[in-house]
């Protein structure tokens, strides 16, 4: 096969992933505001009991997210040391993040035990056995599609949602510094996913994979979220 007809797939196989993920994200997107608490936000309904119940079911999420990458980069081949690379470094970024959840939540009248013991909700169960499940399958590729999923929300919404949270419930800078700081930075993180995409996507059964596994993520996302304090 020629260098060119290899380029050429090569960017097709991108292209088509793109394409795929973006029809993903729209969806998502689209249903995202129709669950309840994201609805009433929008709506201008918000109360402070509706903010801490967010910060609470969000927090296991995130304390496992760089548990999550860590595990896929440990079961990167060879082949794809690059991605591992870019996996670690993003675990790095973010292995922290929880403890800015805690801290939002103590400034928007919480109390500190109550986000450090409360457990999983029923769909948080399920968003994490499936990134578990996932992370540990030899060259977990459709990792990325799920990143794409969670970071482009955190890139598309968490500013907007910030500043709408701050205003309708008269919040300092301080309680809302976790959705502040992913609006403003996860545009960096979706650059480097793009890098990720072009090294992984080379095959027509590879960009499926990772497609569908935006599709599921975007799912599971949303049912943590339908499913608020429901232990």
């Amino acid at each position: 096969m020629s260098a060119s007809r290899t380029i050429g797939d090569a960017k097709a196989h991108h292209q088509a992933a793109w394409r795929g993920l973006s029809r993903e994200r729209i969806e998502f997107e689209s249903t995202l505001v129709q669950v309840p608490i994201v609805k009433r936000l929008l709506e201008g309904n918000w109360r402070a009991h509706d903010y801490r119940s967010l910060l609470v079911n969000l927090r296991q999420q995130v304390i496992e997210g760089s548990r999550w990458i860590s595990r896929a980069a440990s079961n990167l081949s060879p082949e794809h040391e690059d991605l591992r690379s870019m996996f670690v470094r993003h675990a790095v970024a973010e292995h922290r993040d929880f403890r800015l959840l805690e801290d939002n939540y103590v400034a928007a009248g919480g109390r500190l035990e109550e986000i450090q013991n409360r457990p999983k909700n029923i769909g948080s169960e399920a968003f994490s056995a499936f990134m578990y499940h996932t992370a540990s399958k030899p060259d977990p590729l459709g990792m990325l599609g799920a990143m794409f999923i969670i970071e482009g929300l955190g890139e598309r919404m968490a500013g907007e949602w910030a500043a709408l949270i701050q205003s309708q419930l008269d919040l300092p800078d301080k309680a809302v510094s976790f959705l502040a700081y992913h609006g403003e930075n996860d545009s960096e993180h979706i650059a480097m996913f793009e890098h990720a995409l072009k090294l992984a996507a080379t095959s027509a059964e590879r960009t499926e994979d990772i497609v569908r596994h935006a599709r599921v993520v975007a799912r599971l996302y949303r049912l943590q979220l339908e499913e608020l304090d429901n232990v």
